[in-house]
């Protein structure tokens, strides 16, 4: 009978694990402390420790920090109801098996278990030394970097697992994810979390800076080695030894640096821009692309060695479309943040509002919503964000409903089927494509901008669809 060892400073919950796990054929054995935990630990060898992160006295990650010194190889799941990305991160970092948020389903956390115990089971010692943990550190990455990522969606709790990963290596990740996704925050949400910390992080925005300057800027330059270059100049490569350096918009860096780039990735060294010596330098590299890298490497946009340097572990960042559970804590966080920003006290916002949101597909993701929320604050007369009085946010839902377009879909395609005509597809699709143009010029009073905005379209792809439409 495989022993379980579950800690959570409630009685209710640890007699409830002991219920349902008991009935599984499982020897529950409860603690409800950290220090009752620790002490437990000494006489009691459980198969896997189920724990809770908020519990007063010593609280779990600290726990679980002593935990994995003492048993390296123990299957440790954490639980909390108030779920952060800094609590999963670090509870990843720490050598937690998985993190889970309460309240989950009976059945979830049973197959949960079944797998922590499978791998306790598979998992070989360590014959090398681990690197030392970082020092248990209260108060999280909030107080550290100013912007902290927010969301609980399972998506999300992958991501802060997989943070907590490769923030205790050096290997090279990279970030992939559409423009306003979140992309720098990760990156400096693994830099806070490594050994580097103490280190330069360095963020350059390759498609920003010029061909002709990208060069000399991540490498530097000698003197006279070009027009204008009056003096030796430093690089960021240079600048960067030992820290973290985040290479945004991987996919827009030249061909003619991408060689350069790759020597560095493979032994650490480079030339300066019209210089003969090799510099060395150990910098970290977190890159990020909205591009997809598979085509340019087979359009040859892309060297295909430098992409498997860059490649090591990948993180995809979801689309805010694809994780809408998190836009309501999003808006809250926004709503905090500007309030200190511009000294305003809203209270929040109307449940109209929030649900248009809920249902509007956000093209600009994470980057649009802020901005909507700092806008809609800037010309916010009352103590809550609603649609009255803000153009932009009347554009976004019409009498605080988003456009249904799934019930439009639905309600021409049952016209089409009803009617027995043979073309149904190319009609259905073509009738639908005039409604939805025709309701987003009436939700944007005719503002071609905006709707073309709110479609995720061109102005001129617009114009040539509404000229189908007139035809």
């Amino acid at each position: 009978m495989e022993k379980i060892l579950v800690v959570d400073d409630e009685k209710g919950v640890c007699h409830s694990f002991k219920k349902v796990l008991s009935k599984q054929g499982y020897d529950v054995i409860t603690a409800l402390s950290g220090e009752e935990a620790l002490k437990k630990l000494e006489n009691e060898m459980p198969a896997i420790v189920i724990m809770d992160v908020m519990m007063p006295g010593i609280d779990g990650l600290e726990t679980l920090l002593r935990l994995k010194a003492m048993h390296p190889n123990l299957p440790v799941i954490m639980m909390t109801a108030y779920s952060t990305s800094d609590r999963a991160i670090t509870a990843t970092k720490y050598g937690a098996y998985d993190y889970i948020s309460k309240p989950f389903h009976n059945n979830q956390m049973i197959s949960l278990v079944e797998k922590a115990i499978m791998a306790g089971k598979m998992s070989m010692p360590v014959t090398f030394e681990n690197p030392p943990l970082p020092p248990f550190v209260k108060g999280g990455l909030g107080g550290i970097i100013g912007e902290r990522i927010v969301g609980k969606s399972l998506r999300m709790l992958e991501i802060y697992k997989k943070i907590g990963q490769v923030s205790v290596t050096d290997v090279t990740v990279l970030l992939r994810g559409e423009t306003g996704t979140g992309k720098e925050l990760i990156a400096r949400a693994i830099y806070h979390h490594s050994r580097r910390v103490d280190k330069p992080f360095l963020p350059v925005n390759c498609a920003s800076i010029p061909e002709t300057l990208l060069e000399s800027e991540l490498f530097g330059h000698e003197k006279g080695s070009f027009t204008g270059a009056e003096s030796r100049k430093i690089g960021k490569f240079e600048q960067c030894n030992n820290g973290t350096m985040f290479l945004d918009e991987i996919g827009d860096m030249p061909l003619t640096l991408q060689a350069k780039l790759l020597r560095v990735l493979e032994d650490g060294s480079f030339q300066r821009l019209g210089g003969n010596e090799f510099i060395n330098t150990d910098v970290r590299i977190i890159a990020a692309t909205n591009k997809n890298l598979d085509n340019m490497v087979k359009k040859g946009d892309l060297r295909e060695d430098l992409y498997w340097r860059l490649n090591v572990v990948t993180i995809h960042i979801p689309p805010l479309r694809e994780r809408k559970e998190d836009i309501k804590d999003l808006v809250r966080y926004f709503i905090q943040k500007f309030n200190r920003e511009l000294g305003k006290d809203i209270k929040g916002i109307s449940p109209e509002l929030l649900n248009a949101f809920e249902k509007y597909n956000w093209p600009g993701n994470i980057r649009e919503l802020q901005n909507t929320i700092q806008r809609a604050m800037v010309l916010c007369q009352k103590d809550f964000i609603s649609v009255d009085g803000c153009e932009w946010l009347s554009a976004v839902s019409v009498s605080g409903k988003a456009i249904d377009i799934e019930d439009m879909f639905y309600s021409i395609a049952d016209a089409f089927l009803k009617s027995g005509d043979s073309d149904i597809y190319k009609k259905a699709l073509s009738s639908f494509e005039h409604l939805l143009i025709k309701k987003t010029l009436e939700l944007t009073k005719n503002n071609q901008a905006l709707a073309a905005r709110l479609l995720g379209i061109s102005r001129n792809t617009l114009r040539e669809k509404m000229n189908k439409v007139k035809s």
